[in-house]
């Protein structure tokens, strides 16, 4: 059965759906499964991290200070450094360029944990706990996930390089790259959310009516993202607690990634839920059809012949 066309959903009730959902993610990040696989991720980083650091640290501290030093120019500025703020500046400068470059990649293959294990996990304890019922129509597969995401990251990396000249205006900078990674956020989680529940026809329809609250959930998740990197601002001395700080902003990054996960979980199938169930309520029979036009009266039978009249 074709779905209908409609337009955006109506404000009052999005707005119900998306603080609903806002709470009840917030109220899963406690729940032991969440917090359990929140912290799987950070644990599988660290031991890779250690294990990396275990191998290549000294060859990539030397590999680093080899190659400062081999530039005539940054070595005449390391110098000039050395003379004012004192001959250990060298010693720690290959140190936080190896961290600087190494705490991305630790970051990113970070999410990339969460993504593969997390999501898929968030969805099914959803669904089991709120939506037992909910019936699966396969609508997306892991293959075109995976595509999905890649085409909508290039256009959003291709929208960041074309609004670069934009961040020089102050309210701009600020506004811009959440709302592009926002966008993403939206695109691609929704997909992944109703990969297994919605037909492509559900989907494409759930997206197009709620994309206001979508780009809301994603915009708000973007900027709670951006709040483990506060950790390196907080302090001058981020090399000597660089151990624990990687550690504490892998584990913020997943576990905004589990809510944002949940918010987005929460919200979807929660919509299509009530779209299947009016789905069904248009189609189901809603009783005979009465004519209520008044229907000539009835014909009388006919009236017998009166008897011959036998006379005497």
């Amino acid at each position: 059965m074709a779905l209908r066309r409609r337009g955006a959903v109506q404000y009052p009730a999005a707005m119900k759906l998306l603080l609903d959902s806002f709470w009840r993610a917030a109220a899963y990040c406690l729940h032991p499964k969440v917090i359990g696989f929140s912290l799987l991720p950070l644990v599988l980083g660290t031991v890779i991290t250690m294990g990396l650091g275990w191998f290549f640290w000294t060859d990539a501290v030397t590999a680093v200070r080899a190659a400062l030093e081999s530039w005539l120019l940054i070595d005449a500025a390391l110098k000039w450094v050395e003379a004012v703020a004192g001959a250990s500046f060298r010693s720690v400068i290959a140190p936080m360029i190896v961290v600087a470059v190494a705490a991305p990649v630790i970051v990113v293959l970070s999410v990339l944990l969460v993504a593969w294990l997390m999501s898929p996990a968030m969805v099914n304890l959803v669904e089991q706990r709120r939506f037992p019922g909910l019936a699966r129509k396969q609508g997306g597969s892991g293959v075109g996930g995976v595509l999905w995401a890649l085409g909508f990251t290039l256009v959003a990396l291709l929208c960041l390089l074309l609004s670069m000249p934009l961040w020089f205006i102050p309210p701009l900078v600020l506004v811009l790259p959440p709302l592009i990674w926002g966008w993403l956020n939206y695109r691609v989680m929704s997909y992944d959310v109703l990969a297994q529940h919605a037909s492509v026809d559900e989907r494409r329809q759930l997206m197009r009516e709620h994309r206001a609250p979508l780009l809301a959930i994603g915009v708000v998740s973007g900027y709670l993202g951006a709040a483990p990197s506060l950790l390196w601002a907080a302090s001058a001395m981020t090399l000597v607690f660089a151990p624990v700080l990687v550690a504490v902003s892998v584990w913020l990054y997943t576990l905004v990634f589990a809510f944002s996960a949940l918010w987005f979980t929460h919200y979807l199938l929660a919509a299509l839920d009530a779209l299947r169930r009016q789905a069904v309520a248009a189609a189901a029979p809603t009783g005979e059809i009465i004519d209520v036009t008044p229907s000539p009266a009835p014909l009388a039978p006919p009236t017998p012949p009166d008897a011959p009249h036998n006379g005497p």
